[in-house]
């Protein structure tokens, strides 16, 4: 009864399923309250009876997936739980947080689901979060998928130039390091802005990769009628979301609150094969943490379908 679960953590409600946008797949929009009075929204995608994966989305990123990834997730067998970090979406900001305070709340939402034992994946921004999950939480994660990942950032000596050649030297990085918020969130809003004037001159949902083979080659515009939920993704990414974006800037700049070399769950780390950084951030994380493996897939920082259903199959089991 998973939809429809109430208990001492706040009531969770289950929202009408939206119509299939291409395969029978099922959508959930729920809610839990949090001990400090805070609201965790999210999202379950694919059949009740699926393998159970949490799915930390990246930075910027929310509950909300496209059509194609729900196909994949419910063709694959998986039970997928996507949720806001705090300050994206419909989830209350959560001033301060660290990535390893990630946990409470993916505990208490599998508690709210009744999950014992679980999968996560992380991608991009995501990547740390799903790192903390199974970290701090060795007992009820069976295995940990990080897509296109990042690594602790490099934070100390002199500004960082735009040509560094560690991707852990970067500039926004070193700026929530040194000059915090207000250093950020001008950059993360502006950006905000030219995304979204891009996709109402009719621009696709999220720029165009310019790290893939195809030469930056984008989906469907955000604004075609076909799939209805792409203006609420959009606007939930980008507009909605821009104190979820900070402080994820924020929470990566300091102590994650858990030692890479420490966790004894099972990690796959996937990044696409003309992605550069991605590759060395893959490198950098599999060097803190020897038994991970390593998995490239044709394509860029965003994996392809094929690429997706492979990381599926892989934490299924």
């Amino acid at each position: 009864m998973e939809n429809f679960f109430r208990s001492h953590l706040g009531e969770v409600h289950c929202a009408t399923p939206a119509a299939p946008t291409g395969g029978g797949w099922i959508r959930c929009v729920t809610s839990i309250s949090t001990p400090d009075g805070r609201t965790v929204a999210y999202s379950l995608y694919g059949e009740p009876g699926g393998v159970p994966v949490v799915f930390h989305s990246g930075s910027p990123g929310t509950r909300w997936k496209r059509p194609d990834v729900v196909r994949a997730t419910e063709q694959c067998g998986i039970r997928l739980l996507a949720f806001d970090r705090p300050g994206y979406g419909e989830s209350t900001r959560q001033v301060g947080r660290s990535v390893a305070d990630v946990v409470a709340d993916v505990r208490l939402l599998a508690e709210a689901l009744g999950w014992d034992r679980f999968a996560v994946a992380g991608g991009s921004g995501g990547g740390p979060h799903a790192l903390a999950c199974a970290a701090l939480m060795p007992d009820r994660v069976t295995r940990c998928a990080v897509v296109s990942g990042i690594a602790p950032p490099l934070v100390d000596g002199p500004e960082p130039s735009e040509d560094e050649d560690d991707p852990r030297r970067n500039r926004t990085s070193w700026l929530a390091a040194h000059r915090g918020e207000a250093a950020l969130r001008p950059g993360v809003e502006e950006t905000a802005r030219e995304i979204m004037a891009l996709i109402a001159a009719g621009g696709p949902e999220f720029p165009p990769d310019p790290h893939s083979p195809d030469g930056g080659a984008a989906g469907p515009p955000a604004r075609d009628d076909a799939d209805a939920m792409a203006r609420v993704r959009v606007r939930a990414t980008f507009v909605d979301s821009h104190d979820g974006w900070v402080d994820d800037n924020l929470a990566f700049a300091q102590d994650w609150g858990f030692a890479l070399g420490g966790i004894e769950v099972a990690v796959s780390l996937w990044y696409g094969s003309a992605d550069e950084r991605g590759r060395r951030q893959a490198a950098h994380l599999a060097a803190a943490m020897p038994h991970a493996s390593s998995h490239q897939s044709a394509g860029g920082h965003i994996l392809n379908d094929a690429a997706y259903r492979r990381v599926l199959a892989w934490v299924s089991g």
